[in-house]
């Protein structure tokens, strides 16, 4: 690898060549293709393009993106890869900390940590991309795929991930989101909203991971409250890859076989989705328990709306993270029933003409081999206004438009 005097000098004569016009720097593969790439992102201002060509870039360490303004573009997801199997650290593939990046068109693979990163990134868009590690699903592969945080204005759209050990599409304590037009498949979460605001996930398939799609809020984290998230017009089926994130995370508790999973958010809705073929429940919604909420954290869920919905075949097969779950079944007739709520937090409407369980636990304290499940009618008035869509800026928009 070259050395860091080498990418300084180039800086050096970038800096001074670059006039007003932007620029498109080229990247080839080859030779060198860690110290040509990272070089290119560091020379890069607002208005240039970074171009990745056709190509396998065989990599050794994470990449890096701070400026503000850039587009990085590959030939195509299934023309550009990025290939971290020979990375010697454990991080991210590529870490952007730059407001109104565009990252499209290229592949990402076989990453020790995440895919890609962008943490304080404002006004991001993740086009066109695909994030995968190779071989069966393992507790080693790399944590989130795409993994936006702490960040305004989200833009994922066209972006496939496979084999993350935690979620495959991730967005993290942000606001003001949208995740559309995506494809999660074998990882433990396909796609999570947490500890987040203001958040439309729509027009998604997430099949074959442990659970699909999880909107949830966690205490301990700079920001709590998560809510106005809404779930709709996903395809969510056949979840049942046996949960495979490593001990102690907190996802490791989603049972196999769960559609979607709410969990101490408020200002939910899940509607106009289609469920089959998630063998412990379509939907479960649930308060936190995880040992004593902290002040500040509201562990309940509230407000949430599930209508308009259609299910298939569910509860057929109760992954073993769900206590009880194989017994409850049996009682049942042989099946869990397509929605399930734990008893805790307050105004939860049921729409769907479906069964729908409580394990009668509104005591956060309750274990959960407590639970006494019964059917309930969670039918009625919601007298709470119906959430907006989410608008993001012009730009955005745009940007994803771009051929």
């Amino acid at each position: 690898m070259r050395s860091w005097a080498i990418i300084a000098a180039g800086l050096l004569a970038a800096g001074s060549a670059h006039g007003a016009m932007a620029r498109t720097i080229s990247v080839t593969a080859g030779p060198d293709a860690q110290t040509r790439l990272q070089l290119a992102l560091i020379e890069a201002v607002s208005g240039d393009v970074v171009e990745i060509g056709a190509g396998t870039f065989d990599l050794t360490d994470g990449l890096n993106l701070d400026a503000d303004g850039v587009i990085v573009r590959g030939a195509g997801a299934e023309r550009t890869i990025l290939n971290f199997a020979g990375q010697l650290g454990a991080g991210e593939g590529l870490l952007v900390t730059g407001d109104h990046v565009v990252l499209r068109d290229f592949t990402v693979r076989d990453t020790r940590g995440d895919g890609i990163k962008s943490k304080q990134a404002h006004n991001i868009v993740y086009l066109n991309l695909r994030v995968d590690w190779s071989g069966e699903p393992k507790a080693t592969n790399g944590a989130y795929g795409v993994y936006p945080v702490e960040s305004e204005n989200v833009l994922i759209d066209g972006v496939f991930v496979r084999g993350a050990s935690d979620a495959g599409i991730y967005v993290g304590q942000s606001r003001n989101i949208i995740v559309r037009d995506s494809v999660a498949v074998q990882n433990v979460a396909g796609i999570e909203i947490e500890n987040s605001f203001n958040a439309d996930v729509h027009d998604n398939v997430a099949t074959g991971n442990a659970g699909g799609i999880l909107v949830f809020d966690l205490p301990g984290l700079p920001q709590q409250g998560g809510h106005n998230v809404r779930v709709f017009d996903n395809v969510i089926i056949n979840n049942m890859t046996p949960n495979f994130a490593p001990a102690g995370n907190i996802v490791a508790s989603v049972p196999t076989g769960t559609g979607v999973i709410i969990m101490a958010n408020r200002d939910v809705e899940v509607f106009d989705n289609i469920f089959d073929g998630n063998g412990t429940a379509d939907v479960l919604i649930s308060g936190y328990r995880y040992g004593a909420a902290p002040a500040g954290y509201s562990p309940a869920p509230q407000r949430v709306r599930i209508l308009a919905n259609i299910h298939g075949r569910s509860g057929f097969e109760p992954g073993p993270q769900f206590p009880g779950g194989a017994q409850m079944a049996a009682a049942m007739g042989g099946s869990l029933p397509p929605i399930i709520w734990d008893g805790s937090g307050s105004e939860i409407r049921v729409s769907d003409t479906v069964h729908v369980a409580s394990l009668g636990l509104p005591d956060l304290s309750q274990s959960r081999d407590a639970a006494n499940p019964t059917m309930v009618d969670l039918t009625g008035d919601a007298p709470w206004s119906r959430l907006p869509a989410i608008t993001l800026p012009a730009a955005m928009e745009a940007a994803a438009n771009q051929p």
